[in-house]
């Protein structure tokens, strides 16, 4: 499927590219070309990897002419460059727009102009239902991607994957904990009945590669995923680390946090492709004929959204296995001196 072919990854240096070059490196692949603006983590990259699969782009999906020459001769393209602080983008709304929409639309517009064969666009949870300014951004990507899906008549075949919280991604509450419990702070939860979706970045990756292998243009596809409270995660932390007396302080929802996250809305269940794992969300292909829109109707009163607080909750026991399974906290696994048999 890649031997010989060329991958893209906008926002490579993050955990996502990481976890994907762990996979691909050793394969048929032939070359990997990172795209980023962060000149450090590539040249911190370069040297970890020390590869020669590996190129690496300095750029920014806002700027077309860096992203023109990144693309040329690219086969497959997974876009993951993005704001991802719910903070951040609160106060710099528009930040958010010109990197997670505008950005998107260069991505998707120069992929199609150079011919790529498949383009994946990574999105969020945060996108469903959303109220803060990095999940409305996240959404108008996913209408983007989905939109201009719609008038291809290349070969380019644009779909998306949406998931949860990345457990251990980098800026992620895990490794905030760990790092908290190791310097002996008050380790900080906003909301003790916060639920969040749990998946490991080789789910992502998996994620995506089942999008790669089944999407259609315009599919979105999501993982089925267990949750856990953000309380039961900080306990089962100190747990784990022998850290069990370990205080624990409430600081409250930071701006623009829900109590649940949502993956599917209960209008796309509707709709929704149950793939045993995964969930595949077709696109919406109605054109602008508006008869369509006020004749004819769909019952949605029977479905329900799909979100942390109605999935699979997980225990203190399963939570625990999901942890210590995580390829990203194995040294601090080490340095705690943590045993994996209970």
């Amino acid at each position: 499927m890649f031997k010989n072919k060329i991958l893209l990854i906008t926002g490579g240096t993050g955990s996502f590219g990481n976890a994907v070059l762990r996979n691909f490196l050793d394969t048929d692949i032939k070359e990997i070309r990172i795209f980023s603006r962060d000149e450090l983590k590539q040249d911190d990259m370069r040297k970890r990897y020390n590869n020669e699969k590996l190129k690496f782009y300095i750029g920014d999906v806002r700027d077309v002419n860096s992203l023109e020459d990144a693309l040329f001769g690219v086969d497959f393209v997974f876009h993951a460059a993005a704001l991802k602080q719910v903070p951040s983008c609160e106060f710099y709304p528009m930040q958010a727009v010109h990197t997670n929409v505008i950005g998107t639309e260069n991505i998707l517009n120069v992929a199609i102009k150079h011919a790529v064969s498949k383009v994946i666009v990574l999105s969020t949870d945060k996108a469903v239902y959303p109220i803060n300014a990095m999940g409305i951004s996240k959404a108008m990507m996913e209408k983007v991607a989905v939109a201009k899906s719609r008038n291809l008549g290349t070969k380019t075949t644009i779909c998306c994957t949406r998931y949860g919280n990345v457990m251990a991604s980098r800026g992620s509450v895990i490794p905030l904990f760990i790092e908290q419990i190791r310097k002996n702070e008050e380790i900080t939860i906003t909301d003790p009945n916060m639920t969040r979706f749990m998946m490991s970045l080789d789910d992502a990756v998996d994620l995506v590669m089942f999008a790669f292998k089944n999407g259609k243009n315009g599919d979105i596809f999501v993982q089925k995923s267990p949750a856990a409270t953000i309380e039961l995660l900080a306990h089962t932390l100190k747990n784990m680390l022998n850290r069990s007396e370990h205080i624990v302080k409430v600081i409250g929802t930071r701006h623009g946090e829900k109590l649940y996250e949502t993956l599917l809305t209960r209008e796309e269940m509707v709709h929704a492709v149950d793939m045993d794992e995964y969930y595949r969300i077709p696109a919406d292909n109605r054109d602008l004929n508006y008869n369509k829109y006020f004749e004819e109707g769909e019952v949605i009163t029977e479905s329900s959204d799909y979100h942390s607080h109605n999935t699979h909750r997980l225990n203190e026991l399963e939570l625990r296995e999901m942890l210590l399974s995580l390829r990203e906290i194995q040294k601090d696994i080490e340095e705690f001196k943590i045993k994996k048999d209970i």
